[in-house]
């Protein structure tokens, strides 16, 4: 994902967490960044994501975010 791919994502994400929670998501967003810039993020880190963001996460925009995450992690497995 590009910085402007990356940008969008985190933005998008930040409208669906729980008021007080954004700055939690930006830092697991951000360093989740730094690992796909450094060619390190692995499947684990998708696994490490998921349950970390569903925390944060409003419960009605649960199921809209799981569904672009499991896009992304199928994307991210046929590279």
């Amino acid at each position: 994902m590009d910085k402007q791919g990356q940008e969008k994502f985190l933005n998008w994400i930040l409208e669906r967490v729980q008021a007080g929670k954004e700055d939690e998501a930006r830092e697991i967003l951000t360093e989740n960044f730094r690992k796909q810039d450094e060619g390190t993020f692995s499947q684990e880190d998708i696994q490490a994501f998921v349950p970390k963001m569903i925390s944060l996460l409003q419960a009605e925009k649960l199921g809209e975010v799981q569904a672009v995450v499991k896009q992304f992690s199928g994307q991210f497995e046929s590279k």
